[in-house]
């Protein structure tokens, strides 16, 4: 039976983006492995999942002892073929494979470079090292927006370098919701009709940026209201900078919230103020409600909304331009339907049912998913 390895730096991250592939996996008949960090978390999916002390800082000391650890599981266990995702997992899993490779084929999917923003020269240089490292031992590398694609290959990060859809977005759980749940949401939070409720569901966090947006704010009519549904590091200083702007009434900050659906029902359109993406979940989700965006010119964004003119664009960390943006929206309910409307349509090709038999075509590249037979053992 053929054995496959999944690694991520969080539970969180596999259960959001890969359930589907790890049953997938399952249902041909492989033995499905899963190596995270974080808090553990149900993988009914997978045989067995296995805890990694991933440390969030890349040159942490703490990561060698995650680097040991893989490199006797993968030592063992003879994986046909190894799955890697998130920039530290994917980084440190390549590292264990090195030296021990053998049969094994390694996969590494890129949910987006983490350099090349200009923000932190000696922090970009590490991540790029770490990338040109491992390559050797990247039998296939999956981009997922034009500029990551472009340095792959120019680069040789990966013996084949290929850009997917993203995971694929699951209408199963985004379900639809009546008129009367969004004015039951609005009706909770204080939202009047008249209203505009802007929605940036995210991590607070330096590269989400969302003091960019309390900035914007604060230039736009008092009507106009943000949602900040979310965890993280800079939560309590988001709140703290909506206090000192004197937002507090205009500012929700709802937590971590287990389902979006609602949220998006009730947001007139979804804005994003992000640094740098790969192919951002939210706001493909906010373009399968129909909402209009705005979002910070940067990869992934513009791959998602320039083609499909679904949204609007600022330039990074511009909160005057991205006031302007929301403005002209905020005054133009026609144009708002009109965004809305393309993005719904240009969103159908980001789904799962189209990505999830792309994505195994790929991995079908590297051998024979239904007919392989057990790697011969060293």
């Amino acid at each position: 039976m053929p054995k496959i390895l999944f690694t991520a730096s969080t539970y969180s991250h596999i259960v959001h983006f890969h359930r589907p592939y790890l049953a997938r996996f399952r249902r041909m008949g492989w033995t499905v492995h899963v190596a995270c960090g974080g808090t553990p978390m149900e993988l009914p999916e997978a045989h067995r999942t296995i805890d990694v002390p991933f440390e969030k800082q890349m040159l942490s000391w703490k990561n060698g002892a995650a680097l040991r650890q893989l490199r006797k599981l993968i030592g063992r266990e003879h994986y046909d073929l190894i799955s890697c995702h998130t920039a530290l997992a994917a980084c440190f899993t390549r590292l264990a494979v090195m030296g021990q490779k053998g049969n094994t084929k390694v996969a590494c999917t890129c949910h987006g470079y983490l350099f090349g923003a200009g923000e932190s020269p000696g922090k970009d240089r590490i991540l790029a090292l770490a990338e040109r490292i491992t390559a050797p031992v990247t039998d296939l590398l999956m981009t997922m927006n034009a500029w990551d694609t472009q340095y792959a290959s120019v680069h040789r990060l990966g013996r084949r370098v290929t850009e997917i859809p993203g995971m694929g977005l699951d209408p199963r759980r985004l379900p639809p919701a009546a008129e009367e749940e969004r004015q039951a949401m609005r009706r909770a939070w204080g939202v009047e009709e008249e209203d505009i409720l802007l929605l940036y569901g995210a991590e607070f966090s330096a590269r989400k940026s969302q003091h960019v947006l309390l900035c914007a704010l604060k230039e736009l009519p008092p009507r106009v209201k943000l949602a900040l549904p979310g965890q993280g590091e800079l939560f309590e200083r988001c709140r703290e900078l909506a206090v000192e702007l004197g937002l507090e009434e205009r500012v929700l900050f709802p937590g971590q919230v287990s389902g979006m659906g609602p949220w998006y029902a009730a947001a007139d359109m979804a804005v994003s103020a992000s640094r740098s993406e790969g192919l951002p979940f939210n706001v493909m989700e906010a373009m399968y409600y129909g909402l209009p965006v705005v979002a910070s010119r940067v990869k992934g964004h513009t791959d998602l909304l320039e083609d499909a003119r679904a949204g609007l664009l600022y330039p990074y960390g511009d909160w005057r331009a991205c006031a302007d943006c929301v403005a002209a929206l905020a005054e133009d309910p026609a144009r708002r339907m009109e965004l809305g409307s393309r993005g719904r349509q240009a969103v159908e090709a980001y789904c799962l049912d189209r990505v999830l038999p792309r994505v195994m075509e790929e991995y079908e590249t590297l051998l024979p998913l239904e007919t392989k037979q057990p790697a011969a053992r060293p």
